[in-house]
């Protein structure tokens, strides 16, 4: 049997695995796994809740076909970093048509409106993922429903992380036109402000969220980010610390080693390099330093396991 939703985010050609398993697009693997079990607890075909060969039969191919390959593509590491880059450029692309976007459910339309969307929306996947299952014929339907939402949820992301102020009016100077003696007595204008670029925006608005502990969006602020700039040493450093609090090593020594072939001296990534090595049960690597009074006598932590997460942006606590 095969499946075909035309709702929400797969309409664009796009496999809405958050959907399949109701979870939030910015939902952690902790949080994924522990939904995935849930669910495959329901539709195995030696669950007590499909009773009839038909039910049974639809159950199996719900899971074998749509909520197996959503766990696994959005736990591995590598396939689930590619899946939330193009969720990000969805939701920007949203953005640019959302003059043109119909919405078929009332509960996305609210939350097209709420003030409160973070709020509003996980309180709807969670309630919906109650019974997302109950009925394992209009299952696609409610998958459809809640893809609905994460598609508005992420056009009211992204049009909320890219709205910036309009830029100033300059006057328009003719050339070669004489200036009379009060416009040449006028001192200049002040020079305005230097804005931020692009990704120096993206790393700010990145460590808002990771004060907060919202690593999976400062995660997407971050490759936004790389993909401007691939060579920006703080940007691979601030992204290998998101992986790190995620418990996702090998992503984190990853971004470690791009940021120390950039800059030998990222004391970041010559502060928890060698730990990430050491969890591994690797050699750490050895970087040139340039001789400087901040990493002179730095020494690896040897507090063991709670020492590679101690500490971490300063001590700040969850």
């Amino acid at each position: 049997m095969s499946f075909k939703i035309d709702r929400g985010l797969f309409k664009y050609d796009f496999i809405d695995h958050h959907a399949v398993l109701c979870v939030p697009v910015d939902a952690d693997v902790k949080e994924i796994r522990k939904r995935y079990l849930k669910i495959a607890r329901r539709l195995h075909p030696d669950s007590s809740f499909t009773k009839s060969a038909a039910q049974k039969q639809l159950g199996n191919d719900l899971l074998s076909k749509l909520v197996n390959p959503a766990y696994e593509k959005l736990c591995g590491d590598r396939t689930r970093v590619e899946y939330t880059m193009i969720l990000s450029q969805i939701g920007k692309r949203l953005v640019q048509e959302s003059t043109s976007l119909t919405l078929d459910t009332d509960l996305a339309r609210q939350l097209a409106d709420a003030s409160n969307v973070d709020h509003f929306y996980k309180s709807a996947i969670a309630k919906i993922g109650e019974t997302q299952y109950d009925s394992l014929e209009q299952a696609l339907q409610v998958i459809a429903q809640i893809s609905e939402l994460n598609l508005v949820y992420l056009m009211r992301s992204a049009g909320k992380s890219s709205a910036a102020p309009p830029p100033s009016a300059q006057p328009k100077v003719q050339s070669g036109t004489p200036q009379s003696n009060t416009a040449k007595n006028t001192p200049p204008a002040p020079a305005p402000p230097k804005e931020d670029s692009a990704v120096e925006q993206y790393v700010r608005r990145a460590q808002s969220l990771i004060d907060k502990n919202q690593f999976a969006q400062a995660k997407v602020e971050l490759q936004d980010a790389l993909k401007l700039e691939p060579k920006n040493s703080r940007c691979h450093s601030l992204i290998a610390m998101v992986y790190l609090r995620q418990n996702q090593l090998k992503m984190a020594k990853i971004h470690f080693d791009n940021a120390l072939k950039l800059d030998p001296n990222d004391e970041t990534a010559l502060q928890w390099k060698p730990k990430i090595d050491k969890a591994l049960g690797q050699q750490p690597s050895e970087h040139k330093v340039t001789s400087s009074p901040n990493n002179r006598d730095k020494q690896p932590d040897k507090s063991g396991s709670d020492g590679l997460f101690g500490g971490l942006f300063g001590g700040k606590k969850k």
